[in-house]
């Protein structure tokens, strides 16, 4: 996975691909499709998600060029597993779930696995809200097609910090890099595009409305 399906494919932070290594994505998938787990594709994980496929997970540690201070906001955690990815690159992980289930999914293979799960809360939340508590964030990683820039989200982003999202472009789906101006406009803000993507939709107050 790490050889042909990431270093091949323009994944270059080492640590990046060195957490993507470490973390058994084995564990995070159902047990009937374990066997799949280092297909190339997004798999099916109950309640109408997925899990991303390795090179887009990759693709977002990457873009939030992280070196292991920060405190990180991820939306979607689903089953857990980039949350663990995250906390092999960042001091702390907090990980908002919108469906029960699979956030006491994410619980247990935190739990089974000794890379850093003592830094992933799951919080089960509105992630479209953001979690407003212990904003600002340094970074923060969107599992879940927004229908535009994702406004609380990017409102609760650290001068300097980074915000990856995939979001509606053109009828499809793209990839998004936003970073927050270091200097005296901390209001601005840069966009640029990684990748087209496709990813099951951002369900919340501003996201998409379920049904």
């Amino acid at each position: 996975m790490v050889e042909r399906q990431l270093r091949g494919r323009g994944i270059e932070d080492e640590r990046v691909l060195a957490a993507m290594g470490a973390v058994p994505r084995e564990l995070f998938v159902p047990e009937q499709i374990a066997e799949r787990a280092y297909e190339d594709a997004a798999l099916p994980i109950g309640w109408g998600q997925t899990i991303s496929q390795p090179w887009i997970v990759a693709a977002i540690c990457q873009a939030l060029a992280l070196d292991g201070d920060e405190t990180v906001l991820e939306v979607g955690g689903g089953t857990g597993y980039s949350g663990a990815v995250l906390a092999q690159l960042a001091r702390r992980v907090i990980s908002i779930e919108l469906i029960p289930e699979l956030a006491a999914s994410a619980r247990a293979a935190l739990d089974a696995v000794e890379l850093g799960r003592d830094r992933v809360e799951v919080v089960v939340a509105d992630g479209s809200l953001g979690h407003p508590a212990e904003a600002p964030y340094e970074a923060i990683a969107v599992h879940a097609a927004a229908p535009g820039p994702p406004g609380s989200l990017l409102a609760q982003l650290a001068p300097s910090g980074r915000l990856v999202a995939p979001v509606a472009e053109g009828g499809g789906e793209a990839l998004t890099l936003f970073s927050r101006d270091p200097g005296d406009d901390p209001d601005r803000l840069s966009r640029n595009r990684i990748a087209p993507c496709r990813f099951v939709p951002l369900l919340g107050a501003e996201g998409y409305q379920s049904g």
